[in-house]
């Protein structure tokens, strides 16, 4: 078995369906280019809109304008609210799972950007989805959540609040997350990452690195 101490897992797009996908559903539906808001959230990324409503810095109605802003300049009006109704995804059952078994040989956490929209913290829109994202959150032994530090990945001191709170080094934890741009300061640091494209290369690439059998 591998030689760490403990797990760092991405919630949304990793343990939950990408928004990324109710995002193009959006665009198609609108006949808007595909990856339109991916590339307004990706424009100036340590300071729009996106960025600043994920770190607390701006509320809900300023987000709203902004985005519709920053989205107009780039051809297509969008309200940022529109987008927060994309944001809730549907749990992934065998990745779950997978977190099930790794809860028997690793300490696990969650680093997750979010906003402060809709039901607790996977930003559910109804009672039933809230729930079930609850129930995957009790499963970790730390929950960090951008909308409540105030910080958000890719900053350091998002991984730094991980490390501390679990007093692990980063060469012992193990970290999944869907953005290459979330995974670069984690290795810089010292960690194993693995860059999350589909539930099965995943689990294949999580079986592969931590020696443990999922079902893929």
């Amino acid at each position: 078995m591998a030689d760490f101490d403990a797990i760092l897992w991405d919630f949304g797009g990793v343990l939950t369906t990408s928004p990324f996908e109710a995002f193009n559903r959006y665009e198609r539906d609108r006949g808007l280019p595909l990856d339109f808001i991916r590339r307004i959230n990706a424009t100036n990324p340590e300071h729009n809109a996106w960025a600043q409503f994920e770190s607390s810095r701006m509320e809900l109605d300023a987000f709203d304008a902004a985005f519709l802003e920053e989205s107009t300049a780039a051809g297509h009006p969008i309200p940022g609210r529109d987008v927060l109704a994309l944001l809730s995804g549907d749990v992934r059952p065998r990745m779950v799972a997978a977190l099930q078994t790794c809860k028997l040989h690793f300490r696990n956490a969650c680093l997750t950007n979010n906003v402060k929209h809709g039901r607790g913290p996977g930003m559910a829109t109804d009672s039933e989805r809230a729930d079930r994202v609850q129930d995957v959150m009790t499963m970790f032994d730390l929950v960090v959540e951008s909308s409540i530090e105030g910080v958000r990945k890719p900053e350091p001191r998002a991984y730094e609040i991980v490390l501390e709170r679990l007093g692990v080094a980063p060469e012992r934890m193990l970290f999944l997350d869907d953005l290459g741009i979330n995974l670069k300061p984690a290795a810089k640091m010292g960690m194993t990452t693995i860059k999350v494209l589909d539930e099965q290369q995943a689990l294949s690439d999580l079986s592969r690195v931590t020696g443990i059998t999922f079902d893929v």
